[in-house]
């Protein structure tokens, strides 16, 4: 199950399931259910439940689950957020079907139970919380108890991740048919805890309708695209990969990408080296291979060999006219290719020629790199917090908007670092990855993730599909090293990452 869909495409998927013959008031009871199977796992059997309820269908869902639960015995206590006879439709069905008291919401009884169902508001929710909302979520916040969320925690929109204003910090998260962006993009992820994903009869037929375009990043996303070395097989099958080095005080980040190249499988790397450093690369380098390469014009030189079939520029190249014209270079044929860090800064003043020059070469896998601050020099109107707007809604456009526009713009496939790292196609096909340990966050990590990206590339992977395993696999590798990982750690960690895939 790895298709997110957003919050305008879970109420498609919602009217469905409806028009092929379930009632909503049956969704919305199996919703329910499911939520007070969470609690029921989480509690005590004389924990003391308290269900706050919203004035629309996420408050349906916790009466139901409230129902439930009193019926396995529980103590629960129901608030509702508005007026109960301005409950319409399926949620009116629902409050009707709840034979207990229905208080009105206040601050106070968060911190009288020992857990709480936020049923207050969903992913739909566009909009900064206020007045006596907010104050229920700080009150919830500020309570020992433990917090179960309906469908997304209040105040977290399930577009974008963001926080819209005061937004429930829960302990679990309870959700239907798909997750949605906002329960794996930041901070939305870390206000969820535990997500529950939970199967409420909608049939999977409703994607082929949506047809959605963004995925949790994960194996089936892109695994049948990949071929492991066959027994008939041979290095120069898998591809010829190039890193560019840097000047001879910059070589490091150069030899980390070529290491992780050829662990990410591909048959040969070799790194294009300044004459200066060399002796330095020759020196640390085994099953790498080293090649003096003397400016622009040395490197297109070299690449004249079509058996070179995957370039990586930016790991420690250094920044200025000399890496652009070597970037230039590169475009300037039909290999793939990867720019990362400095590569991607050099052009940041002409970003309008880069893109020119990915564009004259369509069929050409071209991969970008960028984490935020790359991001915003090379699209300062997409950075985050500027005014761009793709039309969505009145919210600002999310990371997976901003990914997605990129990429448009472009034509190469954007990565977009970060904990909640996005890959986007210009197809606008992305994915979010959700698996890196905070411990990747380190020097060097980066330049082992353009070296997995380009290694991939070398084995032919259409550029979406090798960058996205990219992040997965640096993910796991991550995962694998483990606390205090450093960046030598990751490529020899990807042995056992491609072991279990």
């Amino acid at each position: 199950m790895i298709e997110l869909l957003t919050p305008a495409e879970m109420a498609q998927a919602d009217r469905f399931a409806i028009e092929r013959g379930t009632p909503g008031i049956v969704l919305m009871d199996r919703a329910g259910r499911a939520v007070a199977d969470v609690v029921a796992a989480r509690a005590s059997a004389d924990a003391r439940i308290l269900v706050i309820s919203g004035p629309g269908n996420n408050g349906g869902d916790g009466f139901v689950a409230a129902a439930d639960l009193r019926r396995r015995g529980y103590d629960v206590r129901l608030q509702l957020l508005g007026a109960r006879e301005k409950l319409t439709g399926d949620a009116a069905l629902a409050a009707d079907a709840w034979e207990g008291a229905v208080e009105a919401a206040d601050t106070e009884a968060p911190g009288q139970c020992d857990l709480v169902v936020d049923a207050l508001f969903g992913a739909g929710l566009a909009r900064p919380l206020e007045g006596l909302a907010a104050d229920i979520v700080a009150a919830i916040n500020a309570s020992p108890a433990d917090v179960v969320a309906v469908d997304l925690p209040s105040g977290v929109s399930g577009r974008s991740g963001r926080a819209l204003g005061p937004a429930v910090e829960a302990d679990a998260t309870v959700t239907f048919f798909r997750l949605k962006p906002g329960h794996l993009l930041l901070p939305g992820r870390t206000r969820c805890g535990e997500v529950t994903l939970a199967d409420i009869g909608i049939p999977e037929a409703a994607l082929g309708v949506l047809e959605p375009a963004a995925f949790r990043n994960a194996p089936a996303l892109w695994h049948g695209s990949w071929r492991p070395p066959s027994v008939d097989g041979h290095k120069y099958a898998r591809g010829h990969a190039v890193v560019v080095s840097g000047p001879m005080a910059q070589t490091g980040a150069a030899r980390l990408a070529a290491g992780a190249a050829l662990r990410a499988g591909a048959g040969l790397v070799t790194v294009a080296s300044p004459p200066s450093a060399l002796m330095i690369n020759a020196a640390h380098l085994t099953a790498v291979m080293v090649r003096s390469v003397d400016g622009a014009e040395g490197l297109a030189t070299l690449l004249a060999d079509r058996r070179l079939n995957a370039v990586a520029i930016g790991p420690g190249a250094g920044v200025g006219p000399d890496t652009a014209a070597s970037v230039r270079a590169i475009l300037d044929g039909d290999r793939g290719v990867v720019l990362d860090a400095d590569a991607l800064t050099s052009l940041a003043d002409a970003p309008a020629e880069l893109f020119s020059a990915i564009a004259a070469r369509p069929d050409r896998p071209v991969v970008l790199t960028p984490h935020e601050g790359e991001f915003a020099r090379l699209f300062p109107d997409l950075a985050e917090g500027s005014s761009a707007d793709d039309g969505s809604d009145e919210e600002a456009p999310s990371k997976l908007d901003r990914a997605r526009l990129a990429a448009a713009r472009s034509g190469a496939v954007v990565i977009l670092k970060g904990p909640d790292t996005v890959v986007a196609a210009p197809d606008g096909r992305a994915a979010i990855a959700d698996n890196a340990p905070p411990w990747l966050a380190t020097a060097g990590a980066g330049d082992v993730l353009a070296g997995i990206a380009t290694g991939l590339l070398a084995q032919l992977l259409p550029a979406f599909e090798a960058a996205a395993m990219a992040v997965w696999m640096h993910g796991e590798a991550g995962r694998v090293a483990g606390p205090g990982l450093i960046a030598e750690d990751l490529a020899p960690a990807l042995k056992a990452v491609i072991a279990r895939m």
